[in-house]
C-alpha cells in the first residue's frame, strides 16, 4: 500500500460517497491508536460497581483495535457509520383496562439494527476491497468488543453526551452506530467536540440518578439495563420499570438536540404501533423464536425477559382484571424467578382475589426467594 497521502484521500471520499448511497447517514474515518485514555475510566467504573451485565469483560479488548481485527495484521483506520431511526410512532394506542400495553424503546424498533447494520456494512466492506482488493477488513456492530461511541467521537461522526449516548449534529442521538476496520491508512476526520455546555436536563430527569455527570452510567441503577437483564428485578426498580418492556427513552427524549429530529427515510425502522407498544398479555407464554420475529432487537434476551418485564408493567398499572392470569404464573410456572415477580405483581392489586391467591401459594411454595417475595407482597403497607 505505497502510495501517497492524496491517493489515500481520495480514496476515502470515493468510500464515504458509497457508504451515503448505501443509507448510511454520516460516515467517519479515524486512526485506530488504542484508546488508552479509557482503560483507567473502564477499570474505576468496574471497582465502583458500575458496568452493566452486557459490558464486554476485558479492558483491553474494548479499547485496542488489534484484538478485534485479523491476526498477524496492523489496523490502520476505523469507518465509523451511523444510521437514524424513528423517534415518534404514526399514531399511539393508549394503554386502558382490558388493553393493557407496554412500552418497547425506540432503538428496537422496526426490524433488528444489528442486522441492518450488518448487512449495509458488509456491502461498505465490498466497497472498500473493490479500491483495494488486499486490505483487510473487519465489521464490527454493537456486539464486538470495542466501544462503538469512542470510535465515533474520534471519527467525528458524533460526540459523547452527558447521557454517555453518541450524539450526531443533524440526527441527534437517534441513531445507530457501528465499523468498519481496516489496514488501510485513510487520511482521518477531526473528532467531534461535546456540545452539550452547561445543559444538564437529561441527569436532572434519569428517574434513577443513574448518569453520574461526567458521561459516564451507573448501569446498576439504569432502567434500560434493568429491563435487559436475566432473572430477578429488586423491588424498588421494578417500580422505576413502570410499563417499559425494553429500554428506557427518557434521557434521550429531554435531551435538546433530539428535538423534532424524526427519521423515517429508513422503511426497515419505522415502527408498527402495536409492535411497540404491544399488549401485555400476549407477551405470557411466547416462545423465542415468536419473540424475536415480533419484536427484534428488544428479544435479545429472550421471550422470559419481556414476560417478566410484562409483569412489572400489570403490577404497576395495578391492573385487576389481569389477576387471573397473573396468578397462573405464580401457580403453576416453573421458573422462581417467573413467579417472583407475580407475587410481587400481585401484592400491588388492591384485590381479594390477589390476597387469596398469595395466602394459598405461601403455604405452598418451595423456593425461598419466592416465599420471601410473597411475604412482601402480603405486607400491603409496603406499597404505597
Amino acid at each position: 500500500m505505497g502510495h501517497d497521502e492524496r491517493y489515500w484521500h481520495n480514496v476515502r471520499e470515493r468510500v464515504r460517497a458509497r457508504a451515503r448511497k448505501l443509507g448510511f447517514d454520516r460516515v467517519g474515518f479515524a486512526r485506530t491508536e488504542p484508546f488508552d485514555a479509557l482503560r483507567d475510566i473502564l477499570l474505576a467504573r468496574r471497582a465502583r460497581g458500575y458496568e452493566t451485565p452486557f459490558e464486554h469483560h476485558d479492558v483491553e479488548d474494548r479499547i485496542d483495535a488489534r484484538r478485534s481485527f485479523v491476526p498477524d495484521a496492523q489496523p490502520r483506520s476505523f469507518v465509523s457509520v451511523a444510521m437514524a431511526y424513528p423517534s415518534r410512532v404514526p399514531s399511539r394506542i393508549r394503554s386502558i383496562p382490558g388493553d393493557r400495553r407496554g412500552d418497547i424503546a425506540r432503538s428496537a424498533w422496526g426490524e433488528d439494527y444489528h442486522d441492518v447494520l450488518r448487512a449495509r456494512l458488509d456491502a461498505l466492506r465490498m466497497v472498500i476491497l473493490e479500491e483495494q482488493s488486499d486490505a483487510h477488513v473487519v465489521s464490527v456492530v454493537d456486539t464486538g468488543a470495542l466501544i462503538d461511541r469512542a470510535v465515533a467521537q474520534r471519527a467525528g461522526v458524533a460526540w459523547i453526551g452527558k447521557n454517555a449516548m453518541a450524539i450526531t449534529p443533524d440526527w441527534g442521538s437517534w441513531v445507530y452506530i457501528g465499523e468498519l476496520i481496516t489496514d488501510i491508512p485513510f487520511p482521518p476526520d477531526v473528532p467531534l467536540e461535546e456540545a452539550c455546555g452547561s445543559c444538564t436536563l437529561c441527569i436532572d430527569a434519569c428517574p434513577t440518578d443513574a448518569l453520574l455527570g461526567d458521561r459516564q452510567l451507573d448501569g446498576s441503577r439504569c432502567i434500560s439495563a434493568a429491563t435487559q437483564v436475566k432473572g430477578v428485578v429488586p423491588d424498588p426498580m421494578k417500580r422505576k420499570i413502570g410499563a417499559r418492556l425494553y429500554g428506557c427513552d427518557t434521557c434521550q427524549v429531554v435531551c435538546p438536540h433530539n428535538a423534532g429530529v424524526h427519521a423515517v427515510h429508513h422503511e426497515e425502522f419505522v415502527p408498527d404501533v402495536h409492535r411497540v407498544r404491544p399488549p401485555l398479555l400476549s407477551l405470557f407464554g411466547m416462545t423465542n423464536r415468536e419473540a424475536k420475529a415480533q419484536f427484534g432487537a428488544a428479544a435479545w434476551r429472550g421471550a422470559a425477559v419481556l414476560m417478566r418485564n410484562a409483569l412489572i408493567a400489570l403490577g404497576n398499572a395495578r391492573a385487576n382484571e389481569c389477576i387471573d392470569a397473573i396468578a397462573h404464573v405464580l401457580m403453576h410456572d416453573t421458573r422462581p424467578f417467573m413467579r417472583e415477580t407475580a407475587a410481587w405483581a400481585l401484592g400491588r392489586m388492591d384485590d381479594a382475589r390477589a390476597r387469596a391467591v398469595l395466602d394459598d401459594c405461601a403455604a405452598t411454595e418451595h423456593d425461598h426467594v419466592v416465599r420471601e417475595a410473597i411475604r412482601r407482597a402480603q405486607d400491603r403497607d409496603r406499597f404505597p
